[in-house]
């Protein structure tokens, strides 16, 4: 059985994982991002890691990196990485190959990494086309297309998180985690009911679920936009795509019992029955695994 190395790029850890051929996650490593960013030094820095992972799982041929940003459409050099400025116009793979040239790299963005994780090794059946979109620090998003990555005209389609909302702020704006924070912020200044929110010191997004889960109504009303919000960005990408099957993954997984209600409904206000009658909405099953696990499922793609 043949295995891969995953390497997860996130803007708080980067995540190494050896991965098998039915998908089995044998171990991982992280270290934090901020220290393979030192002096500037990313693709550096990085190469050492490596050359220790690799040192220590010599059958390893294949590394698939999931990187938080754009690449250009051959997938050898990052463009923007937001968390990650000493990458941004890096021919980060050619880097990589001049250093291990008997190592075969694939890279895309996490995302999309992720998407072609579930529709290789979700734990339900994936039909060939499907939209993923993965809620956590940011929005992403990645769509599987007669079963491969769709990359849009030049590389970098399906940002889910960056279109634009009803209140005209971006999807990610709205429920990134930073936008679930200033949505509880903005709520309780105003707000005339009881809340345990009010109680809990200094707010951060993990409050807010800690409170939804308690039912509390303030906490329950936050979601409850969300859920709209989330239904909007649902309803432009399965109008531009005309695919029905939407994974959702991220941190949403433990609130999406909340945000169902208003994600549904404003589903039924934009669509027609001929997205509705087949319309299939369903989490994502990888878990926390799913960016290393993604990143190893690249290396399925043909060389």
């Amino acid at each position: 059985m043949e295995h891969f190395l995953g390497v997860d790029i996130g803007g708080t850890n980067v995540k190494f994982g050896l991965v098998n051929t039915d998908g089995e996650l044998l171990y991982k490593e992280k270290f934090p991002t901020k220290e393979v960013s030192a002096n500037k030094d990313f693709a550096g820095n990085f190469s050492k890691i490596l050359a220790a992972q690799l040192e220590r799982n010599p059958e390893v041929k294949k590394v698939g990196i999931g990187v938080p940003g754009t690449v250009s459409k051959d997938r050898l050099t990052m463009l923007e990485l937001p968390n990650i400025p000493s990458l941004n116009k890096v021919p980060f793979v050619k880097i990589l190959k001049d250093k291990f040239p008997e190592i075969i790299f694939h890279t895309d963005n996490d995302a999309n990494a992720a998407a072609l994780g579930e529709f290789y090794f979700s734990k339900s059946k994936m039909p060939d086309d499907f939209i993923f979109i993965t809620l956590g620090t940011g929005v992403g998003g990645g769509a599987v297309i007669d079963g491969q990555i769709f990359k849009g005209g030049d590389g970098n389609g399906m940002e889910i998180g960056h279109i634009i909302s009803s209140n005209g702020r971006t999807i990610e704006e709205n429920i990134g985690k930073k936008g679930i924070l200033g949505m509880a912020l903005t709520t309780i200044e105003g707000y005339k009911g009881k809340s345990v929110l009010s109680k809990m010191g200094k707010l951060d997004p993990k409050k807010v679920v800690k409170a939804a889960h308690k039912h509390d109504k303030l906490a329950l009303e936050i979601f409850v936009e969300v859920g709209k919000y989330l239904g909007e960005s649902i309803v432009s990408a399965v109008r531009l795509l005309d695919v029905k099957t939407i994974l959702i993954g991220g941190g949403v997984s433990d609130t999406f019992e909340y945000v169902q209600a208003s994600m549904n409904k404003t589903l039924k206000k934009y669509l027609t029955p001929y997205y509705m009658d087949k319309m299939d909405i369903r989490l994502a099953t990888l878990g926390n695994n799913a960016g290393i696990i993604g990143a190893a499922s690249l290396c399925f793609i043909e060389d």
